[in-house]
This record gives C-alpha cells, sequence and structure tokens, in this order.
C-alpha cells in the first residue's frame, strides 16, 4: 500500500499568506502543515509517498522535504498543473499507485488517531474516516445505516447525521478506473464525494469513526484553531499544563 498526499490549491482563503507561498507549508504550531499528514501516513507504516501541488511552490515542497530520507522514506513528487478537484489531483497518481492500493490525505488535515491497524486490515473497495462535529453542514455529510454508509452528502443544509467524511480515505486500485469515468461537477471539478458514492453504490465501503482530534486547516479560523489543539495535546502529552 502506498501513501498519497494532495497539496494543491491555491489557498485563496488563506490570502496573504498563500501569496509567496503554498498552504500547506505554512505552520500549525511548531511544524509546517505538510508534516501532520505525512506524519500519519508514516506512523501507519507507509514508505512509500506521493505528495502532489500545484505548480507555483512545487520546488519549495522539495526543498523542505527532499529525498524523504529524513523520516527513512521515500517521497515522489507530481505536480497538478490547474484546480480540477480532489479526485481529479488523485488521478495523477496512477501511475506512482502502479495497482496497489492507496491511503489518501488532503494537505490540511491534522489527525490524532493512528491508522496503523486500517492499512494492516485493508482488504479492498475503500474505506473512509469520519468525525462527529456540532456544524456538520459546512462538510461532506456521512449518512449510517448500522455498520453501513449508505450516503455521502457535501455540505447539507439538513444533516442526517453529525458525521463529517475527514479528508483521509482509502481505496483500493480501482479507484483510477472509477476516476477516468467520472464527469465534472457543476463547478467544473471531479468531486471525491462522487468517488465516495461510487463504492457506496457497489456496496464496497466501510468506515471508522475517529475518537482524537481533527482539524483543517484551510481557513484562518480553523488554522487558528488547529495550531491550539496541537498546543493544547502537545503540553497534555508532556505535562507541561494543568487539566482545567
Amino acid at each position: 500500500m502506498k501513501g498519497i498526499i494532495l497539496a494543491g490549491g491555491t489557498g485563496s482563503r488563506l490570502y496573504p499568506l498563500t501569496k509567496v507561498t503554498n498552504k500547506h507549508l505554512l505552520p500549525v504550531y511548531d511544524k509546517p502543515m505538510i508534516y501532520y499528514p505525512l506524519q500519519t501516513l508514516i506512523d501507519a507504516g507507509l514508505d512509500e509517498i506521493l505528495i502532489v501541488s500545484g505548480r507555483g511552490h512545487a520546488g519549495h515542497f522539495l526543498e523542505l522535504l527532499g529525498s524523504g530520507s529524513e523520516w527513512d522514506v521515500r517521497l515522489t513528487y507530481e505536480i497538478q498543473d490547474e484546480a480540477g478537484g480532489i479526485a481529479q489531483a488523485l488521478g495523477l497518481a496512477e501511475g506512482f499507485a502502479d495497482e496497489e492500493d492507496v491511503v489518501v490525505i488532503l494537505g490540511d488535515n491534522i489527525f490524532q488517531d493512528s491508522i496503523s491497524e486500517d492499512v494492516s486490515g485493508f482488504r479492498g473497495g475503500s474505506k473512509i474516516f469520519l468525525k462527529e462535529v456540532p456544524d456538520a453542514q459546512r462538510f461532506g455529510v456521512a449518512e449510517l445505516d448500522g455498520d453501513s454508509v449508505i450516503g455521502i452528502e457535501e455540505k447539507p443544509e439538513v444533516p442526517k447525521s453529525n458525521f463529517a467524511v475527514t479528508g483521509l480515505y482509502m481505496y483500493d486500485s480501482k479507484v483510477f478506473k472509477v476516476i477516468r469515468e467520472l464527469k465534472p461537477s457543476g463547478r467544473g471539478e471531479l468531486e471525491i464525494t462522487d468517488v465516495n458514492n461510487y463504492y457506496i453504490d457497489q456496496g464496497r465501503m466501510s468506515y471508522r469513526v475517529l475518537d482524537g482530534y481533527w482539524s483543517d486547516a484551510g481557513t484562518f479560523e480553523s488554522l487558528l484553531r488547529a495550531g491550539m489543539i496541537v498546543q493544547k495535546h502537545r503540553e497534555k502529552k508532556e505535562g507541561t499544563t494543568d487539566e482545567h
């Protein structure tokens, strides 16, 4: 199994911080944002990882992360020439995947939970990771029926559950065929929700509800929140703060 970090996009919601750099290189507490999804994949036992970025700052990722030898992994880089959606960015990884299963993580998502058991136990199909949130209408929302996911809606006005679909996905090698057959959405992009709903329709989607913290960091508010969450967790782990 191989890992893929999707770190493209213009970061327009973080302008002017992103005027001269990619948002995934901005700091979250004491590390560049990209370090967090990278560590999630490394901790899961993946040692071949592809980073997909836009054209403007691709060299910055290479300068920061190099070959991956610092973490005893092999990093590969791919360029997404223009914004075409998450699924389109994932499609660029087909050659890298080389018919293996993949774990895909968005470069601005920060997770506390380990997914090592999910990786070792993956047997095909697809798996998504959910987090119960108080404001589900801001996210893609999973509709559940017992142990099954029966649908995903993007930013519904009336969510069918409180379980947000996080930016972490597992797919078998058939995902690239699915992407090739997708049609662009109304905003002209290939949507990852359409990929996930394909697997749901095939009865080949599983899920896990995360216990630990999760945050994206793609807006000023979420970037600040992510930094504060990481700081609080780090201080608690090191015993340098009091619980109230």
